[in-house]
């Protein structure tokens, strides 16, 4: 199996509030300020900290860099919560669309430890129907060997869970490695900030955000396949050439000041760039695409 098409992603999610009103028992006239209130008070009162239960992380943004043998794109799926009403499911449905055309390598940031979970759960509650990312083999033999689920296997590569041996003690951070590799890491805000931006309507702003997170978790897996041999030195420095070119011609800020946060140096201090171009057709026609294909990574594999 050829390791295009990759498909590398990161959610943004908020607090569920309206999850927390049914499972509060609280009356509709109850707004949702209180809502949230009274569950964090409870939480305060238990020991507990304010972040939520994976079960109870509503999934705001979807952001995915996709890359194929045609080329490279940045595309965010985002509840726009269409007349007032959140289109989570549809969201969340999409996303697993993606996974069910293309059956890619997927390929997260701590993604088996938060963003899977969440889609799973937020994904069932929804109704979303996701056969190809859920087969064990039972359909297709090839996967009872390597699939989406399985730990130690690679149809979905979580970088950090691999570099860190599957130690939790030996985790890094994201924005951490990225700026020790010479990439530009976090741009905007945090993730501890979300909530507060989505309660003033700055939904965009957290949009950006997540994409600049899914880039460079991108990077990293570029850098990961050159260190692994997936790469030649050449085809790693086009890779990251290409991915530059691509965001120079995205007309957006968030861009401009990622690539201004990027020293071309040191991106270059290991083996530098490689082109990236077009690709999935099923994101959005108006993306930016890089220019000129390469030849794609060895293929990862693995076994129980």
């Amino acid at each position: 199996m050829s390791s295009w098409p990759v498909l590398v992603f990161d959610i943004e999610s908020i607090p569920d509030v309206a999850g927390l009103r049914s499972l509060r028992q609280m009356d509709a006239s109850v707004d949702d300020a209180a809502v949230y209130d009274a569950e964090i008070a409870d939480r305060a009162a238990r020991g507990k900290g304010d972040f939520m239960p994976l079960y109870l992380q509503r999934v705001l943004v979807i952001s995915c860099v996709f890359r194929n043998a045609e080329g490279l794109r940045v595309h965010s799926l985002v509840d726009r919560e269409t007349g007032g009403a959140s289109q989570e499911g549809r969201v969340i449905q999409s996303f697993f669309n993606l996974i069910e055309r293309h059956e890619p390598q997927l390929v997260s940031w701590n993604g088996s430890g938060f963003d899977l979970p969440v889609l799973h759960y937020r994904g069932m509650r929804h109704g979303v129907v996701a056969s190809k990312y859920w087969d064990l083999g039972d359909d297709d033999r090839e996967y009872r060997y390597n699939n989406y689920i399985s730990r130690y296997h690679l149809r979905h590569l979580d970088l950090m869970d691999l570099l860190a041996l599957y130690q939790p003690r030996a985790n890094a951070p994201l924005d951490a490695m990225a700026k020790l590799c010479g990439f530009p890491g976090k741009q905007g805000m945090d993730g501890s900030q979300v909530f507060g931006a989505y309660k003033e309507g700055r939904t965009d702003e957290i949009r950006r955000y997540c994409e600049t997170d899914v880039m460079n978790t991108y990077l990293l897996y570029c850098r990961f396949q050159q260190m692994r041999g997936g790469f030649s030195d050449l085809e790693y420095r086009r890779e990251i050439a290409g991915v530059r070119e691509m965001l120079g011609g995205l007309d957006e800020p968030h861009w401009r000041e990622y690539l201004a946060a990027w020293s071309e140096e040191a991106s270059a201090a290991a083996p530098a760039p490689a082109t990236p171009a077009a690709a999935a057709s099923d994101l959005s026609p108006s993306l930016a695409t890089t220019p000129g294909p390469v030849s794609p990574p060895a293929p990862l594999t693995g076994t129980d």
